[in-house]
């Protein structure tokens, strides 16, 4: 059976899975994960993260209470964004593509060789190496209850 494409997204989740719900209710979804990082932050937030490396996709988690689905990265080369495979996308087509879909500001920033073009609106963040696209995060803001954040 042929794995589905990821569906990006943007400030609602992945594939139909929506930010907010809980680390439970993830793996009921997506199964038992293959790895599961813990990550101490300055900010005294609990973040967890659950890779999927068979699907191309790591889950992150964040709240003290109550952590919640807040973020989503992958590198898995069939992504969609708006309908598009965003991996065979360069960044103008990208941008122009973000645009067209209401997410206009961007910038970019080169952080330990790496290039990451950001969408702050959309919470959307790409890494490149060189013209490379090697990964695509995107999330909401959690506040400490595990709330989502909707007027940042």
């Amino acid at each position: 059976m042929e794995q589905e494409a990821i569906i990006i997204e943007p400030l609602k989740g992945c594939s139909g899975i929506p930010f907010g719900l809980p680390v439970e209710e993830l793996v009921a979804r997506l199964g038992e994960p293959e790895e599961i990082d813990h990550l101490d932050t300055d900010d005294q937030m609990n973040t967890i993260v659950l890779h999927y490396w068979d699907l191309g996709l790591s889950v992150f988690f964040e709240g003290t209470s109550r952590p919640v689905l807040s973020c989503f990265e992958t590198d898995d080369m069939e992504a969609l964004l708006f309908g598009q495979k965003v991996f065979a996308l360069s960044r103008r087509e990208i941008i122009a593509l973000m645009k067209d879909n209401g997410f206009e500001s961007f910038e970019e920033e080169e952080e330990e060789g790496e290039l990451r073009l950001s969408f702050e609106d959309a919470l959307v963040d790409l890494f490149y190496d060189g013209d490379e696209l090697l990964a695509i995060n995107w999330g909401v803001y959690v506040d400490e209850a595990g709330e989502i954040i909707d007027d940042f």
